[in-house]
C-alpha cells in the first residue's frame, strides 16, 4: 500500500523515487506535525509579511513532502491550508484559479494529445493580482489570497507606472495577472529566480510604495476572464489596451515538440522578469462565472527543471583517502535533478559536515554544479528525532597512517594500494581498488609491499582468480620492479615536492635537512617538514628495506 502512495505522489518529480518512511505512529505523528509547523512559518512570513525564508523550489517540495506522509500516515485527515492567513477582506470578482503541475514530459504529452486551441506562455515568477476596470478606469486591485479573497492592494497598485490607471477604452473588464520585479535580461537556466518573487511580495507588503520601487514593478497579464471568447480576439484587445508584452509572449502551438521547444527557448534566453516555467492553456474555457478557486482542467503548469532538489539522508559515511584526509559522503533517498538520478553527495570536508551538522533522516537541498556534479546546499529541515552518529577521529589518520590493513584503517589502506597501482604513480594494469579490495580482504595483502612475495598459486587460491586473472596479476606485480625510482617514490606517498631536484637513489633525498629542503625552488617551511618527516617515517623505511630487499632500482 505504501508503495503504491508513493508512486501516486509522482506528479511531484522530487517524490517519484520516494517511498514512506518506515516510522512508527508516534514518530510519524511528530515528523509530520513539525513540518507542517516549519510550512506555516514560512507561509505566514511570505503572503503576510512578503518575507521568503527559504527557495521556492525547497517550500514546493516541503509541501510535497508533507503530503506524502501525511497519505502514508493520516489518509484520512485534513489538508493545512497554506493561505489561511493571508485570504483577506476583498472578493474577488472572478476568482483566481491557481494551476495544477505536471510532472514531466510524458504527463504534458498527455495532457495535450486530447485538446486543440492550445497556448503558451512564460508562467512569471511574482505575484498574482486582479485588476478590476469600470468605464476604462482602475478601482480595485486584489492580491491572489486564497483565489476567492485576498487583500486590497488598490492604493499601491495604482503607484506602478505598468499597470494603467485608465485604459483607452471605456469599457468594464476585469484582468488576472503577475506583478513582477523587472530584470534585465535575464537568463532563467543561469541566473535562477534570483529573489524576484520575494523582491515584488515584499514590496507589495509594505504600508507604502515609493516611486523608484514602484517603477521596478511590472504586469504581465496571462488571463481575460470576461474578455472574447476565442483567444486571438482576447489577445487582440489586449495589445489595444496596451498590454503588448503580455500578448506577444502568449504563442498558439498544437503539439508537444512545440511545446517544449518554447519552454526550453524561454529557459535559456533572456526575458524581462524570472519565470519558473511555462503555463499551457486552452483557448476556450467555461464561463469565467463559474470559475474556482481550485485548478482548472483547461490550463496547466510545466517547470522548468529544479535547480534544487530536496532529499532526506539515508546515512553519513566517512570516506578515509590515501593521505589520511576524511571526506564525509551522504548517501540519500535518490532524488531526480536535471534528468539525473542522485543517490549521494559529498560535504568536501569534516568541518563543513560539522558546520552544517547533518545526520541521518535530515533533509538537504541538492543543487549540480556544473550541471554534472552534485552539490550540497545545506540542510532544507532537520527531523525531531535526530540520532548523532560517531565520526572518525580526525588525529587518527594523516599523511603517515595506516601502512598496514588493521582494525580503522581498512580504507586509507586500500587507497594507498589504489594510488600506489595508478596512473600517477606505477601505472599497472589490472589492478583497481576492488582488486585491492579482494586480496586485502582475503589476507593475501596486510602491508604495502606484501603483494610483491605473491606468485600464482596463492592468488588463484583467492575466490574470484583463475588462472588466466592470476596470471595477469603477476604480470603486473613484475611490471612494477622495472617503474623508475620517482615512480616509486610517488607510489610510496612521497609528499608534493614542487619543482625540487629529485634525486636518483634514497639514500641522496633521506640525507637532506630541513634547510636543503627548503633550499629547493617551490618548497617551503610547511612542505620541508612534511619531506623530512616522510624520509625518517619508521615504517616508511621499513617500505623502503622491502623494496632494497627486491632490488629495485633507486632503494
Amino acid at each position: 500500500m505504501q508503495r503504491l502512495i508513493a508512486l501516486w505522489l509522482c506528479f511531484a518529480p522530487s517524490l517519484c523515487l520516494a517511498e514512506c518512511p518506515e516510522w512508527p505512529a508516534g514518530r510519524a505523528l511528530a515528523e509530520t506535525r513539525l513540518l507542517q509547523h516549519q510550512l506555516a512559518e514560512w507561509d505566514d512570513a511570505y503572503h503576510r509579511r512578503g518575507v521568503s525564508l527559504v527557495d521556492d523550489e525547497i517550500y514546493d517540495q516541503a509541501r510535497q513532502r508533507v503530503q506524502l506522509w501525511q497519505d502514508c500516515f493520516e489518509p484520512t485527515s485534513s489538508r493545512a491550508d497554506p493561505l489561511i492567513t493571508v485570504a483577506g477582506e476583498s472578493t474577488h470578482p472572478i476568482a483566481q484559479t491557481g494551476l495544477s503541475k505536471l510532472a514531466d514530459k510524458a504527463a504534458v504529452a498527455a495532457w495535450i494529445a486530447p485538446r486543440s486551441d492550445l497556448w503558451i506562455q512564460p508562467k512569471v515568477d511574482g505575484v498574482a493580482v486582479t485588476l478590476q476596470y469600470r468605464s476604462g478606469k482602475l478601482v480595485r486591485a486584489v492580491s491572489r489570497g486564497n483565489g476567492s479573497r485576498g487583500v486590497d492592494w488598490t492604493d499601491q497598485v495604482r503607484k506602478i507606472p505598468d499597470v494603467p490607471s485608465q485604459l483607452p477604452a471605456s469599457i468594464d473588464i476585469i484582468l488576472q495577472g503577475e506583478l513582477y520585479w523587472r530584470l534585465s535580461e535575464h537568463v532563467q537556466a543561469a541566473a535562477g529566480s534570483a529573489g524576484a518573487r520575494s523582491d515584488v511580495a515584499g514590496a507589495m507588503a509594505r504600508q507604502t510604495l515609493g516611486a523608484d520601487t514602484a517603477a521596478q514593478i511590472g504586469l504581465f497579464v496571462w488571463d481575460w476572464p470576461n474578455g472574447p471568447t476565442e483567444m486571438q480576439a482576447r489577445l487582440d484587445g489586449l495589445v489595444a489596451m496596451g498590454f503588448q508584452q503580455s500578448a506577444a509572449l502568449t504563442l498558439p502551438i498544437s503539439t508537444f515538440e512545440q511545446a517544449a521547444h518554447w519552454r526550453q527557448y524561454w529557459f535559456s534566453h533572456p526575458l524581462p522578469f524570472a519565470s519558473d516555467g511555462v503555463v499551457l492553456r486552452q483557448g476556450k474555457r467555461p464561463d469565467a462565472l463559474r470559475w474556482q478557486a481550485e485548478p482548472p482542467h483547461w490550463a496547466v503548469a510545466w517547470k522548468y527543471p529544479l535547480r534544487t532538489a530536496v532529499a532526506p539522508v539515508r546515512e553519513v559515511e566517512f570516506n578515509i583517502g590515501r593521505s589520511g584526509k576524511i571526506t564525509p559522503v551522504l548517501q540519500l533517498e535518490p532524488v531526480t535533478l536535471d534528468d539525473r538520478r542522485i543517490s549521494r553527495v559529498s560535504l568536501g570536508s569534516m568541518a563543513r559536515w560539522r558546520q552544517a551538522d547533518v545526520q541521518p533522516d535530515d533533509h538537504v537541498a541538492i543543487a549540480l554544479a556544473g550541471l554534472t556534479i552534485p552539490r550540497f546546499e545545506g540542510v532544507a529541515w532537520r527531523t525531531k528525532a535526530r540520532h548523532e552518529i560517531e565520526a572518525p577521529a580526525t588525529e587518527k589518520y594523516h599523511a603517515l597512517s595506516c601502512w598496514q590493513a588493521s582494525p580503522g584503517c581498512d580504507q586509507q589502506f586500500v587507497a594507498r594500494l589504489a594510488w600506489l597501482s595508478g596512473k600517477k604513480a606505477l601505472d599497472l594494469p589490472q589492478l583497481g581498488p576492488a582488486t585491492w579490495q579482494q586480496l586485502v580482504e582475503h589476507g593475501a595483502v596486510t602491508g604495502l609491499l606484501d603483494w610483491l612475495a605473491l606468485d600464482q598459486a596463492e592468488i588463484q587460491r583467492i575466490p574470484g582468480f583463475g588462472e588466466t586473472s592470476a596470471t595477469r596479476l603477476i604480470d603486473s606485480f613484475e611490471l612494477a620492479r622495472t617503474r623508475p625510482f620517482t615512480a616509486w617514490l610517488h607510489a610510496l606517498g612521497l609528499p608534493p615536492s614542487g619543482d625540487a631536484t629529485l634525486a636518483s637513489d634514497w639514500n641522496t633525498l633521506a640525507s637532506r635537512t630541513l634547510d636543503e629542503w627548503q633550499a629547493e625552488p617551490g618548497i617551503g617551511k610547511t612542505r620541508a617538514l612534511q619531506l623530512r618527516a616522510f624520509f625518517t617515517s619508521p615504517e616508511v623505511l621499513q617500505l623502503r628495506t622491502q623494496l632494497h630487499d627486491a632490488r629495485v632500482d633507486g632503494f
